[in-house]
């Protein structure tokens, strides 16, 4: 290497030098940098099984948006639904599966869970949903917990047709942490599951849990006043922070420094993560949408909203969805004034209504849990079809947590994720027969080779069947 090379090299370096001198001169500031409040930093690196193209003919067919083909045929192939109706063609190569006297749905959304969190066996060393530490801790993020390895999973998936899981963390904080949405498939990595692009939540709580868990400490919140006290001073924090960027990114200058915890908030402020907030009681429901339009949030769901019966117009009003039960209730003072109509109810007055779960057994029967609203409705005059009630279990936990469309509905260009039941899924006889995600069958309950167990599936029916 000549040393005319190396000075030649010298005074290009020390041109360029000047001239960036000259220009920072010019603009007296750097260029300033976004803050990515909600970024995700370890993202989804979800692939579709592989599937092959599917007609599905002579269904009863629930397309999740209220609609009804009965004699239907559906056709899926490369991960999406390609068309549906009353005669569908198979193209060359196609599988072909006679549906005469079963039902094929949207696959279910289950929008209130803690699998991975709270994974089976149900042990100490398992335990990681609530980080019950601080009232405060929007830092935490449920991902960070999921152990894909739960058996829950396989069997949400194969006794209940589940296809598509948001993850909370616990209710014992008043801000609980970031929530994830995944899809219901086998991974080693829960990043293997991420639903992809789906938008971060913020679990949040009201009522009895952070006043229990933090005023048996003698601390702050003890009262229902102390639980919108701090919700109100931290959001007011997170408003501050979220001025202090928005100069920042305006201006330039010297940028805040970083709040991981601030940052979940600012991303709810901004409109980017979704927030779901366990309540149960129709005051405190109201005393919280009226928080968010102080602050100028949106809550996207009231999980459980035992008594949003009584507040369906605010609930219409404002977009914002009641997650409940079927007949849970009187397991605490604030559960005691449900009632079996409450979903039904919600529907008749133009709520946005959905069936959740919040337990590793109820996951595995939505349906069913949806089939007991019914029935309860209809007892009371309300008679809702059982087609629309499907909107319950799959298009209105998809609009709620962001993913609507994608998911959630039989309509072309959406992911096939879809289930085939041998019979009306709301009856108490009828089972999962085939459960495709993406495209791709997960589930036969003709092929052993397509009945997954956990490795910490210990002593089910069917143990060891698996060659």
């Amino acid at each position: 290497m000549s040393l005319r090379w190396l000075t030649s090299v010298a005074a290009l370096a020390l041109a360029a030098c000047g001239q960036s001198q000259t220009n920072s001169e010019v603009t007296s500031t750097p260029p300033p940098q976004q803050a990515a409040f909600p970024a995700d930093p370890y993202p989804s690196t979800y692939r579709p099984y592989p599937g092959v193209p599917t007609l599905i003919t002579n269904a009863t067919i629930f397309d999740g948006e209220g609609g009804r083909i009965d004699g239907g045929s559906i056709l899926f192939a490369d991960g999406e639904i390609v068309s549906l109706g009353a005669s569908v063609q198979a193209p060359d190569g196609a599988v072909v599966i006679d549906g005469a006297g079963k039902y094929v749905t949207p696959g279910v959304i289950d929008i209130h869970s803690h699998l991975g969190d709270y994974p089976t066996p149900a042990v100490g060393a398992h335990s990681d949903g609530n980080e019950s530490t601080d009232p405060v801790t929007s830092q935490v993020w449920a991902e960070h917990s999921v152990w894909p390895q739960d058996p829950g999973f396989s069997r949400a998936l194969t006794n209940g047709g589940v296809t598509t899981i948001q993850i909370l963390p616990g209710s014992a904080n008043l801000f609980g942490g970031r929530s994830v949405t995944v899809k219901n498939v086998y991974a080693r990595t829960m990043q293997g599951m991420k639903f992809p692009g789906a938008p971060y939540g913020l679990k949040m709580a009201c009522g009895e849990n952070p006043k229990r868990v933090y005023g048996s400490r003698n601390r702050i919140p003890s009262t229902r006043m102390g639980n919108v006290a701090v919700n109100r001073a931290t959001w007011q924090k997170a408003r501050e922070y979220m001025v202090r960027w928005d100069r920042y990114n305006e201006e330039g200058g010297d940028p805040p420094t970083r709040d991981i915890q601030l940052d979940t908030l600012v991303g709810v402020l901004k409109g980017d993560i979704l927030v779901h907030n366990h309540c149960y009681r129709a005051d405190e429901m109201a005393i919280v949408l009226d928080m968010a339009e102080e602050f100028g949030y949106k809550v996207a769901s009231f999980q459980h909203a035992v008594e949003a019966y009584k507040i369906t117009d605010l609930l219409k009003q404002h977009g914002t969805c009641a997650s409940v039960w079927a007949d849970w209730w009187g397991f605490k003072m604030e559960s005691y004034d449900a009632i079996y109509e409450n979903l039904p109810l919600l529907e008749s007055q133009g709520a946005c209504a959905t069936i959740h779960s919040d337990d590793p057994d109820g996951i595995q029967r939505l349906n069913q849990e949806v089939g007991k609203a019914l029935g309860d409705g209809r007892r009371i005059g309300i008679d809702i079809s059982d087609e629309h009630a499907w909107t319950w279990l799959s298009y209105n936990p998809a609009k709620a947590l962001g993913i609507a469309e994608k998911t959630g509905s039989l309509k072309p260009g959406k992911m096939a994720d879809l289930v085939l039941w041998n019979g009306n899924p709301f009856s108490t006889y009828t089972r999962t027969e085939k459960v495709w995600v993406d495209g791709a069958m997960l589930y036969d309950s003709s092929d052993p080779s397509r009945r997954p167990v956990s490795d910490f599936e210990l002593g089910q029916v069917g143990e060891g069947d698996v060659k």
